[in-house]
């Protein structure tokens, strides 16, 4: 009797306890960033400069020179930290074959080198979720040919290669709900083909790649007029795909969602969690894929229809990139460990962490969100399916005015209805799948349903 009594109480108890508000913050997520070491940064950046040039079509057989060696080192590393992983972590060179052209004189093997991070088989995993970090690890000098001259690349991009190594030892530790792909990419300064290959190949493979992290620049804080900035980052995303057309880009333009796009919304949620983490760094939007004349390996991602973004520094010095090393009137031009601000790329690897890590632990979005649209009226409703992971707490309803860039109310509710007291006509909305720990998952925007 007492038992059936027992038995009768949690079933009252536990939807009360499920539909609490779970934390704003994991504390999970709060050690990740605190072990992120810029002393670690750093020294791999340092590592990636003795190589003397990392261009992609230098030596490949030196133990100690060129694009070989430097490959066969960041795969080392990746595979030191898949030690501790409890063999979740595998580590893989991604090769392929590229024809000639302007950048490339003769068809030529490059080479990705990919570090895969799975999670463990429960009721609320979902490895098919893939989550991709990275940077390039090749280099040049001045001549975009001259594959034998010595090319640093220590900030372009040694400090997004040392960022992706950095997150990969951090995380391979912990155990998340999405597969975590951390790649050093190759070949970006000849034309992103490596970053190219492995997008195609997710493309063609149909993989469900949710965001991508592109690190391009991210290490130095002073700028070419010798301004220094160390206060916040900047995220690249564009709004449309070249797959947003016909009736998808009409529909899109018709309710006010040019801003709502897969790589935009991805980097107003990086600036959402990273923000909130670690408050005294922003992330500075910027609503266009790259800078002018520039390009970045987020871009063969995003023109397939992946959410991809780029984070790169606020500040650049055009003297201390794709040049040759040399002083010229007393001027110092090459890119150096020297003119980089360690403690500057440790913040914005921060910034990656605080939301890939969210990210890899979050349920998926939502499913079928939808805003009713039947008939005319004074509130908005929305409804969407019910996650099927077993770890999903409700869901966060966002909306913001549509002049807004950024969210500017949220509201939480266990169940997959809502009716918010506002005119839908004046606002966007999004809503997002949170778990227990308090990982939220990415926006899905409603579109207009009936019954």
């Amino acid at each position: 009797m007492r038992k059936s009594f027992l038995l009768i109480l949690c079933c009252f108890i536990l939807p009360a306890v499920y539909s609490q508000q779970p934390p704003r913050k994991n504390p999970a997520v709060e050690k990740i960033l605190k072990e992120i070491s810029a002393n670690n940064i750093k020294t791999t950046v340092e590592k990636l400069v003795t190589f003397g040039t990392r261009h992609t079509l230098s030596d490949t057989v030196s133990k100690t020179t060129g694009i070989g060696a430097a490959r066969r080192w960041i795969k080392s590393e990746f595979e030191r930290y898949a030690k501790e992983s409890g063999g979740r972590m595998s580590v893989d060179f991604h090769e392929s074959t590229i024809p000639p052209s302007t950048r490339v004189p003769y068809p030529a093997k490059i080479v990705n080198v990919v570090a895969t991070l799975r999670p463990e088989p429960s009721d609320h995993a979902t490895p098919d979720r893939i989550l991709v970090v990275g940077g390039h690890y090749d280099s040049r000098a001045s001549n975009p040919l001259d594959s034998v001259g010595i090319a640093t690349g220590a900030n372009d991009d040694g400090s997004g290669t040392a960022l992706t190594l950095e997150l990969a030892r951090v995380m391979s530790k912990y155990k998340f709900d999405a597969t975590v792909v951390f790649i050093a990419f190759v070949g970006e300064e000849q034309g992103l083909l490596g970053a190219t290959a492995w997008a195609e190949m997710a493309k063609q493979n149909k993989w469900n790649v949710e965001a991508v992290f592109n690190n391009d620049i991210v290490g130095s804080s002073i700028g070419g007029d010798g301004t220094k900035e160390n206060t916040y980052v900047r995220l690249f995303s564009e709004a449309f795909s070249p797959l947003d057309t016909g009736s998808v880009f009409r529909q899109r333009i018709s309710l006010g969602l040019e801003n709502d796009g897969g790589s935009r919304s991805l980097a107003r949620y990086i600036k959402e969690l990273a923000e909130s983490y670690n408050p005294e760094f922003g992330v500075h939007l910027v609503y266009r894929l790259d800078r002018f004349l520039r390009g970045g390996d987020h871009r063969p991602f995003h023109e397939r229809g992946f959410r991809a973004v780029r984070f790169s520094v606020a500040k650049e010095n055009y003297d201390w990139q794709h040049q040759n090393v040399r002083t010229e009137n007393g001027k110092e031009f090459g890119d150096l460990p020297k003119f980089m601000d360690f403690d500057y790329c440790t913040h914005i690897a921060r910034a990656n962490a605080a939301a890939l890590a969210t990210l890899a632990g979050a349920p998926a979005p939502p499913a079928n969100v939808g805003i009713m649209n039947t008939e005319l009226g004074y509130n908005a409703v929305l409804r969407w399916n019910k996650n099927k992971e077993s770890d999903v707490a409700g869901y966060y309803v966002s909306y913001r005015e549509t002049s807004s860039p950024v969210w500017q109310h949220k509201t939480f509710t266990a169940d997959t209805t809502i009716t918010l007291d506002i005119s839908k006509d004046e606002f966007l909305f999004g809503v997002q799948a949170v778990d227990k720990e308090g990982n939220v998952s990415l926006v899905t925007i409603p579109r207009p349903v009936g019954r």
